[in-house]
């Protein structure tokens, strides 16, 4: 996202793994957040025909649209992203915390005929909020709008598409953006400044401006507070699964609080931030600073810290409302401030682990860490190796070929042969000091052929330490993404 500090290499609390500042109390941000209309047509901008939004070319239905995975399981199921002592998991269908109601309707973008149209209202008057959009160049028309244009420390409405990303559209597209804005405001009742837009699918469409009027009105009618499961689904493209939750979080007193999010991602994920939407609800009350800063200190331990294939999405969105309609009230520095923080990054990581199994065609994933020297070497070695195709590959296939990590890690720091390199995968050092080493290769790769596979990298020196979870490349990545309608 922007603000694109990168993670210091602090070691984090609840068991996960350092990848930058804990997010407690008094802490600086790692991120500053961000640095709102024409007649629809809906027609595609080159070449006149009809978007097609999320579907493939070859009339298969995206991997989303059917919803293939169900409702998530339990939801912190990686070893990677234990739950905080203080966090109980509500399950998928506990509602949105208190002060927040949600819709998803189909409005006719996808040609499935699925949700497509999302609304997102905090009913609470003086709600507090953060937000953190992509770092692209070519950031699409709801990113630039809602980062102009929107009071982003006090959001009352999100109003999300899916199946047309209203990028490279123009001036139009912005046109576009803030005619669904105004008309969201008018539905939910609230200032256009205080809708935030998100937008998901294909890039170089036109928005359907009108299909997307018509599908807020209906969405309006449907606003309930046990409305995040047609929400999430509005906003899936190429997702297998839902990925959403609900937690409780208990706080010094006794007391508790909500904290629930709505996210999608499965390809066009990059380190850095990820093609994703992610909206977060709390019923706390938060000031607008302490938000501001736990949204970018996880958000940077989190989507920053996740890649399926490499590529920084136009369209990249993280939100979170704070409605305070618990009435517990989270002071800055103090032990809840620290809590509600755990809990929340708890929840993101666990999300973009979630994003990761669930690359287009992903069947392992990976966490690599990378220990010694400076964090200008251990950041660029994460990332070779996380996008690294023959890594990716040897993932896929269950191959313990670390030579592939060697090269990665090598390309990634030219000029400083001989690099005394050491590797472990899932425990096991295969290289020490960058030759190899005796190791029990039966019991290797029999460690590879599990869901989730870790490698280690050590590189000369102390002090700094990142990690980066992927997923594998297999065929049907390369299925899916050649013909999904571009």
């Amino acid at each position: 996202m922007s603000g694109g500090a990168e993670p210091t290499g602090e070691r984090p609390s609840a068991g996960a793994e350092p990848t930058g500042e804990r997010p407690s109390a008094g802490a600086e941000p790692t991120g500053d957040g961000l640095a709102a209309a024409a007649e629809p047509r809906g027609d595609r901008l080159a070449s006149g025909a009809e978007p097609r939004g999320d579907r493939l070319a070859s009339g298969a239905e995206p991997r989303g649209d059917r919803l293939a995975g169900g409702a998530p399981q339990p939801f912190f199921s990686s070893r990677w992203v234990p739950a905080p002592p203080h966090v109980s998991d509500l399950g998928p269908d506990a509602g949105l915390p208190a002060g927040f109601r949600a819709a998803g309707v189909a409005c006719g973008i996808k040609p499935s005929g699925r949700p497509d149209v999302g609304l997102l209202l905090c009913d609470a008057p003086g709600p507090v909020s953060a937000a953190r959009f992509t770092a692209s160049g070519t950031a699409a028309a709801p990113v630039l709008l809602s980062r102009e244009r929107c009071e982003l420390h006090a959001l009352r409405g999100v109003l999300a598409n899916s199946g047309c990303a209203n990028a490279a559209t123009g001036s139009r597209g912005l046109e576009d953006a803030a005619k669904t804005q105004g008309a969201a405001a008018l539905a939910l009742g609230v200032q256009p400044q205080q809708v935030a837009l998100g937008s998901t699918g294909a890039i170089a469409h036109h928005l359907p401006v009108e299909k997307v009027l018509q599908g807020i009105l209906a969405a309006q009618r449907q606003l309930r507070p046990d409305g995040e499961s047609d929400f999430q689904q509005a906003i899936q493209t190429t997702d297998a699964s839902e990925k959403r939750a609900k937690l409780q979080v208990t706080l010094s007193s006794g007391a508790t609080v909500a904290l629930s999010a709505q996210c999608k991602g499965a390809g066009m994920i990059q380190p850095g931030f990820a093609t994703m939407l992610c909206f977060i609800e709390t019923d706390a009350a938060l000031e607008a600073q302490t938000a501001d800063l736990l949204l970018g200190v996880c958000v940077k331990r989190s989507f920053d810290r996740c890649s399926v294939d490499g590529q920084l999405s136009t369209n990249d969105t993280a939100i979170m409302i704070c409605s305070g309609a618990s009435g517990v009230a989270i002071e800055p520095e103090s032990e809840d401030e620290l809590r509600l923080g755990e809990a929340l990054d708890a929840l993101l990581r666990q999300l973009a682990i979630m994003m990761v199994a669930d690359g287009e065609g992903a069947g392992r994933i990976a966490r690599v860490v990378v220990r010694g020297g400076a964090i200008e070497s251990v950041e660029p070695v994460a990332r070779a190796v996380a996008n690294s195709p023959l890594v990716k590959t040897a993932l896929h296939g269950g191959d313990p070929n670390w030579g592939r990590i060697v090269q990665a890690v090598g390309a990634a720091l030219p000029g400083t042969a001989p690099l005394p390199v050491d590797v472990h995968i899932e425990g096991v050092q295969v290289c020490a000091a960058g030759a190899a080493i005796p190791y029990d290769e039966d019991a290797l790769a029999a460690a590879v052929r599990g869901r989730e596979i870790e490698y280690e990298i050590g590189l000369p020196g102390d002090g700094a330490e990142t990690e980066v979870f992927f997923s594998d490349l297999g065929h049907e990545y390369v299925t899916v993404n050649s013909e999904y309608t571009t």
